[in-house]
């Protein structure tokens, strides 16, 4: 009874109107509508960018509980953290395949990120930066990376294959038992999704493995439960100063631009729907900020992608969860997940499983096409190239980069150039050297 009072007085259940069952029923609820990461993490960067799978799928649990306890912990927001969405496939297609870059410097480019995060939070100058970049940017970048995690989740199923005439076309022979088993997982958690069910991405992949299994397409997992794999090929792998060569820096900054605008986006979007905005602003912003950067930089060190605030969260918020103990809950599931490794072992590797979620992630992530100013050309060419280029050049870090040279130059055509802050002319400036002297990103 003393431990649920220190608990009702430290979250403030009173205050936020709440109590613990719904709070725990709440964080649980989170933690199914983003649970599909555990498998899709470790597809990206263990199957596809060549790190050792159960050390991947042990560092995404565990940077996922150590960002979501910080979050409920330090800022006491029902928010949760994982590796985001988007920077995984940036982090395995762009930088380490397409680039040829190892995933070791990979890492450390990711925790330097998470370092400058952490220094413009404690400075104060995250505000300036957030309000210097114009809001049709941010729009388009996020709808550029919706484009290219659904272009990876076709190519992975091989409903889209490669095309000496096009350059990519329409798989002709759909009727493979591989790719008729992922038709079946993306109408199922399309049907899922329009039925409102919390977590249905999550029990679409479910379904789908099931389904898979029935028919001999996906292997029967041998167990279900088992110690986790170790840790080791990855911990405290991280390449820092290989990562500090000038030629990174449109990497470090795609990791560190993503990752600053979906945490801040995230966190005014899930507080708004909680009722926890004051006066129209954050409480405790810095120490969500702080969590936020400080996942990063754990989760680089651990052995993933950048950690990044995840708008699921709002699933929770919906199911009644108003403070920091719904994190809480969905830290410790993570921590719990880790057991289950042989199940994530046997379904992660099959793209029928993971490229529906791809897909429709991707698809939500879209939605934010619908605020840009399509009709002010300076502002609709520069989002628009801003989210063409990302799937067409395979490269999240070359669509921003576009996007904030011509941003500028189109405001300066239109007669705006001084509603462009100098942050921007800077950049701007910065990304062209870096396409004049050191090639395309």
């Amino acid at each position: 009874m003393e431990r649920q009072s220190f608990i009702v007085r430290y979250f403030g259940f009173r205050e936020h109107r709440t109590n613990l069952k719904t709070e725990i029923l709440a964080g649980a609820t989170t933690f199914l509508t983003m649970a599909y990461i555990l498998l899709v993490n470790p597809f990206l960067l263990g199957k596809e960018a060549g790190m050792d799978f159960g050390a991947v799928f042990v560092a995404t649990a565990l940077a996922s509980a150590i960002g979501t306890l910080l979050m409920g912990v330090l800022a006491n927001y029902p928010i949760a953290l994982a590796p985001g969405m988007g920077l995984n496939a940036y982090f395995t297609y762009t930088v380490v395949l397409g680039m040829g870059v190892s995933w070791e410097t990979a890492l450390g480019a990711v925790f330097l990120s998470g370092f400058i995060f952490l220094v413009l939070t404690v400075t104060k100058l995250r505000e300036l930066i957030i309000n210097a970049i114009p809001p049709g940017l941010k729009y388009a970048v996020s709808a550029g990376i919706g484009l290219f995690i659904a272009f990876i989740g076709l190519k992975n199923a091989q409903f889209i294959v490669p095309n000496d005439a096009t350059y990519v076309s329409l798989n002709p022979n759909l009727l493979k038992p591989g790719e008729l088993l992922t038709l079946f997982g993306l109408v199922l958690t399309l049907f899922l999704m329009i039925r409102g069910l919390k977590g249905a991405v999550f029990f679409g992949m479910i379904g789908t493995a099931v389904a898979g299994m029935v028919t001999g397409v996906v292997q029967v997992p041998d167990k279900i439960f088992d110690a986790p794999p170790s840790l080791a090929p990855t911990l405290m792998q991280m390449d820092i100063m290989g990562a500090l060569d000038m030629g990174f820096f449109a990497i470090i900054f795609a990791f560190l631009f993503v990752d600053l605008f979906d945490t801040a986006g995230t966190l005014v979007g899930v507080s708004n729907q909680a009722g926890l905005l004051k006066n129209n602003k954050l409480p405790r912003a810095g120490r969500a900020l702080t969590a936020d950067s400080v996942a990063t930089m754990s989760g680089a060190a651990l052995g993933t992608s950048t950690v990044t605030s995840y708008i699921e969260s709002t699933a929770g918020v919906a199911s009644g969860g108003r403070t920091g103990m719904t994190a809480v809950t969905t830290g410790l599931l993570f921590l719990l997940s880790i057991f289950f490794f042989p199940l994530v072992e046997a379904f992660a590797s099959v793209a029928a499983i993971t490229s529906p979620a791809l897909i429709i992630v991707g698809v939500l992530m879209a939605a934010s096409l619908k605020e840009i100013e399509w009709k002010d050309l300076s502002e609709a060419v520069p989002a628009f190239l801003t989210v063409l280029m990302m799937p067409l050049t395979f490269s999240i870090a070359t669509g921003i980069a576009v996007g904030f040279i011509l941003y500028p130059l189109a405001k300066i055509f239109a007669g705006k150039w001084k509603s462009v802050h100098l942050i921007i002319y800077i950049l701007a400036a910065l990304f062209i050297i870096r396409f004049v002297f050191l090639g395309s990103m």
